[in-house]
């Protein structure tokens, strides 16, 4: 436990708190915050009157001594039962997101062979978030554990008149934070609609893997490169989703499904890869190399260097000069590269472009 307090007197309120939690001393980690420069410090040593052994004066808002407290506190934790869960293991939360009357409880169904959603024919049977867990192993593969997350269909705002439907309408959206991979179920016959853009657009700002499933795809008629042709058809009016995996599916009988899970395992992959900075900036300098940033008076600026700062979702920094004329074809370019040759082929990459050192300092210097 922490007992946060602030630097200045100790006050009747802080002393009840002291006393309440007294019994528990042996398990107390005291901090007084806002002492930044010394501040205030002389009256919090007062605190050691009371009984405790050690003080930590930090302050939250500069970060002063935070990681004297950090590691005491873990100093306290016992992580001898504790087991790592390696990403390989971890369950893979799955969303299944679509317009209504999609087919996304027909294939919940499906995969946790359950009946927990309510299959119909009438659209929006499915009110709230269905959660359920799988088991899956490909043909020779090794057996990989699933999190369902069934939601209700996304309606255009304009048809949202009940409360219910505008409580399953946000609730689906923030289903979207809770997953690892969203698949975007299409109807076959209907294909994109402008709705399937918009629900993929927040899958995408939030840095899911996207895989958009058309399903139905039992019922299309059975003519040579059909499915070529409507998967062409998609990333010709969806073009910012070119990266996405378009795949067959009939929920109803089984048709696509394994390769529908070993696309999300694929996903998943690359969600959870980081690239060591130095192998990033050796292949930051070939891009450079080959594609040299403009050359113009107005538009010339250099890239130092880049890190990769998160997996899952996976984020790139890069840090130029005059961040101000990085162009965004530049940034296309890089997103581009980073995708063909560090392995992100298939899933959203967002790249920030920050100041250099250097750059920053200017700021300081002029602001």
């Amino acid at each position: 436990m922490i007992l946060l307090l602030e630097a200045g007197e100790i006050t009747s309120e802080d002393e009840e708190f002291i006393d309440l939690l007294r019994p528990y001393r042996q398990r107390l980690v005291v901090a007084v915050n806002k002492t930044e420069g010394g501040r205030r410090e002389a009256d919090s040593w007062n605190l050691l009157s009371y009984g405790f052994e050690k003080v930590f004066m930090i302050s939250a808002e500069h970060g002063d001594n935070v990681g004297d407290l950090e590691a005491e506190i873990i100093s306290r934790l016992d992580f001898s039962d504790v087991e790592e869960l390696l990403e390989e293991t971890r369950p893979i939360r799955i969303a299944l997101l679509g317009k209504p009357n999609t087919g996304k409880s027909t294939l919940s169904n499906r995969l946790t062979s359950s009946n927990a959603s309510i299959v119909s024919d009438i659209p929006g049977t499915t009110r709230d978030v269905v959660e359920g867990s799988f088991r899956w192993k490909s043909h020779g593969g090794i057996p990989r554990d699933f999190v369902l997350l069934d939601t209700a269909g996304i309606r255009r705002r304009a048809k949202i008149t009940e409360n219910i439907e505008y409580y399953s309408v946000n609730r689906a959206i923030k289903t979207i934070n809770e997953a690892d991979v969203v698949i975007l179920l299409i109807d076959a016959q209907e294909g994109l609609t402008d709705q399937d853009k918009k629900i993929t657009a927040l899958a995408h700002e939030k840095g899911r893997g996207i895989i958009m499933a058309l399903n139905k795809w039992d019922t299309m008629p059975g003519v040579k490169n059909m499915f070529e042709a409507a998967a062409d058809r998609i990333r010709y009016f969806f073009g910012q989703m070119e990266f996405a995996p378009i795949l067959p599916l009939s929920a109803k009988d089984g048709t696509g499904v394994d390769k529908l899970l070993s696309t999300v395992v694929t996903l998943y992959s690359q969600l959870n890869t980081q690239i060591e900075t130095g192998r990033l900036n050796q292949a930051v300098r070939r891009w450079l190399e080959e594609t040299p940033p403009p050359s113009g008076p107005r538009t010339r600026f250099n890239v130092k260097y880049a890190v990769q700062v998160s997996t899952n979702p996976v984020n790139f920094v890069f840090f130029t000069s005059r961040t101000n004329v990085v162009g965004d074809a530049y940034v296309a370019y890089l997103r581009n590269r980073i995708r063909k040759d560090l392995g992100f082929h298939s899933i959203p990459v967002d790249i920030k472009i920050r100041p250099s050192g250097k750059q920053r300092e200017k700021k300081k210097s002029n602001g």
